[in-house]
């Protein structure tokens, strides 16, 4: 049984006019103030603008950022050649894009971001568990991309006072004054954003995304003219090759490295209705992201791999920290690269690490806390949290952090998908997902089925994680293995269980009536 009965007319992937109220009217119908507040309402047809150049370089203007250029490299050290490496990059992206179209069709069809389709399935109340445990993993990203962008606004005015601004670290904090005022300044830009909503967001990753195509092409070429030839840029051979270091290793590490490239953008997969909302209609949203996502982030890997590896040519090092290769260019170069930098980390952590906390910390009480004010509290997060002090125990995050919380939200991207595609087939009453005792609110507004199915997602991953962390020093392999393939073992289980006893609950309410 689908949920027909009040659900929308699709008009080209776009809810009919009659169903996609405005905020006010959406209100008036009778919303509990609970669930409901202007930023989650759906979203009117007048507000649809995105069309698919805006998707496409919304993904632009996030591919280019610190993280996604330390990925190859990290990929590089585990042993891997340059092909491997860019390879293992589009692979995981392009797995990734799947879920993030079939999420995404949910926004673009009914209008609502990610924190109000979760109540589907999680019910009108456990869906803020889902929305909240996804907007802690953006606020910890969000400060690691602040930090970054605050550093190489630092690296700027040295360069340009001629290392003057280098002080004594301050009490408690362990950075200096300007590096403190580096990374308040630049975590007052982001705060300007998130002051003026997502359509700000929208014109700064358009104004974006051309200009970071052409600095990285351009950085390209300067390794190329430096270096003198391509081929001595991409000259390091694979440490899995007969004869290597790791001959022999190459299938547990690609494995282990291919659900770390898929945790990276797995945030994305699901908030992503969060952007999709805005869509003019579903060829749009899926025609942007097909050709915003996988190519331009293999792209940006060929990039980190071949300007890498001319630095240690250049610098008879290789340097995988564009923060400090820019530092070792000197000059105007310098300043050049570091502004784009600024931009490329500013864009990135809006889209991927502002607005899905904002919309979750807005659910938690939409009468109290609107998008902006979610917002803020982002921001505050990222202050409280000293994420300086995290990058100096993070030299292994790439696969600790992207892997673990990949382990965490797998299963919902899982049980969303289940729950959207094949027990609702597409039909929503969107109505109700703002009602305390609509078809959303069973059990008190929690869906012990999506509970259930969650914690099984996540359980098999959980030793080969506290193995991972140091926390037990050795678990059987079998965990280990399993925890290198965490996101599709939570998409997996957490589905099938979702799924299966999902049936079961629907067969049961069809006897007793």
């Amino acid at each position: 049984m689908h949920d027909t009965s009040k659900a929308p007319h699709p008009q080209d992937g776009i809810q009919s006019g009659d169903a996609a109220h405005s905020h006010d009217q959406a209100n008036d119908q009778g919303h509990d103030q609970a669930l409901w507040n202007a930023d989650l309402a759906p979203t009117p047809l007048s507000e649809r603008t995105w069309d698919w150049k805006a998707f496409a370089s919304l993904w632009v203007a996030m591919v280019v950022c610190v993280p996604a250029y330390l990925l190859s490299g990290s990929l590089v050290s585990e042993g891997m050649n340059w092909w491997q490496a860019v390879l293992t990059v589009f692979l995981g992206n392009l797995i990734v894009l799947i879920p993030m179209m079939l999420v995404g069709h949910a926004g673009a069809k009914h209008g609502v971001p990610f924190p109000v389709l979760l109540r589907s399935s999680f019910g009108t109340v456990g869906a803020r568990l889902p929305a909240l445990l996804r907007g802690l993993v953006a606020c910890g990203w969000f400060g690691i991309n602040t930090w970054v962008g605050g550093s190489a606004i630092y690296v700027i005015l040295n360069t340009l006072s001629g290392q003057a601004l280098v002080g004594a670290p301050l009490p408690f904090l362990g950075i200096d004054p300007a590096q403190s005022l580096s990374f308040l300044a630049f975590w007052a830009l982001h705060v300007w954003f998130v002051r003026h909503g997502t359509e700000s967001i929208r014109w700064l990753e358009m104004l974006a995304a051309p200009f970071l195509i052409l600095t990285s092409f351009s950085l390209l070429i300067w390794a190329w003219v430096e270096v003198g030839s391509l081929g001595a840029m991409l000259s390091n051979d694979s440490q899995f090759a007969p004869g290597g270091a790791r001959e022999g290793q190459f299938w547990p590490v690609f494995f282990a490295s291919l659900t770390a490239m898929v945790g990276f953008w797995s945030t994305m997969a699901l908030n992503i209705p969060d952007f999709t909302r805005f869509a003019k209609s579903q060829r749009h949203q899926i025609i942007g992201q097909a050709l915003g996502l996988p190519i331009p982030m293999a792209l940006f890997a060929f990039i980190s791999v071949a300007v890498t590896s001319a630095t240690l040519v250049i610098y008879g090092e290789a340097i995988w920290d564009p923060v400090k290769l820019a530092g070792r260019m000197g000059g105007l170069g310098v300043v050049v690269a570091l502004g784009a930098l600024v931009i490329a980390t500013l864009t990135t952590n809006l889209a991927a690490n502002v607005v899905a906390p904002a919309y979750g910390f807005s659910n938690l009480a939409p009468g109290r806390i609107s998008f902006r004010m979610g917002g803020y509290i982002t921001a505050g997060i990222g202050i409280a949290m000293f994420p300086w002090k995290l990058m100096e125990s993070a030299g292994t995050y790439l696969f600790t952090w992207l892997v673990g919380y990949s382990a965490l939200l797998g299963p919902i991207v899982g049980i969303l998908i289940v729950d959207y595609f094949l027990i609702r087939r597409t039909d929503l009453v969107v109505d109700d997902l703002f009602l305390k005792n609509g078809r959303y609110s069973r059990n008190g507004g929690w869906n012990k089925i999506a509970l259930l199915a969650l914690i099984l997602g996540a359980l098999p991953s959980l030793p080969g994680f506290l193995h991972a962390t140091r926390i037990l020093n050795s678990v059987p392999p079998i965990f280990d293995s399993i925890y290198s393939y965490a996101w599709f073992v939570g998409v997996g289980v957490a589905g099938g269980v979702y799924w299966i006893f999902s049936r079961k609950s629907k067969g049961e309410a069809s006897c007793r009536s």
